[in-house]
């Protein structure tokens, strides 16, 4: 099958099969034309690329996750380790956020919001210490 018919069965736009075909996540054949052409496993990656990266796995993760779905002598545990990897990187930023977040609570409820020109926001976004 053509790009167009892979990228609406996996869920991806073409340019971004293209990226993976450029950096190796995928190699699809070629017709006598020179056109890309997706074989049904080449689907199966895709749509596997798709749901990891939903999930936010960087690309080397992908890579290295894809590499073990293909190999069917895999530990799990090898799975399982980039997985809590990665899950301790969101937990890290879900408490980066959460502190941006108090932080600006914090600043507008102290902000009058009114005419006068002093405003906390900018003098904590301007404190030097």
């Amino acid at each position: 099958m053509n790009i167009g018919e892979a990228a609406t069965k996996a869920g991806l736009p073409a340019k971004t099969i293209r990226y993976y075909e450029d950096i190796g996540l995928v190699k699809p054949g070629r017709d006598t034309n020179g056109y890309r052409a997706f074989a049904q496993a080449d689907i199966h990656k895709l749509t596997f690329l798709a749901r990891a990266r939903a999930l936010g796995f960087s690309i080397e993760d992908c890579r290295d996750l894809l590499a073990l779905w293909e190999d069917t002598g895999r530990a799990s545990a090898d799975v399982r380790q980039i997985a809590q990897e990665h899950l301790a990187r969101i937990e890290a930023k879900i408490a980066d956020l959460e502190d941006m977040r108090d932080t600006l609570k914090t600043l507008v409820r102290d902000c009058a919001g009114d005419d006068r020109p002093d405003c906390p926001i900018l003098n904590r976004l301007g404190d030097t210490a």
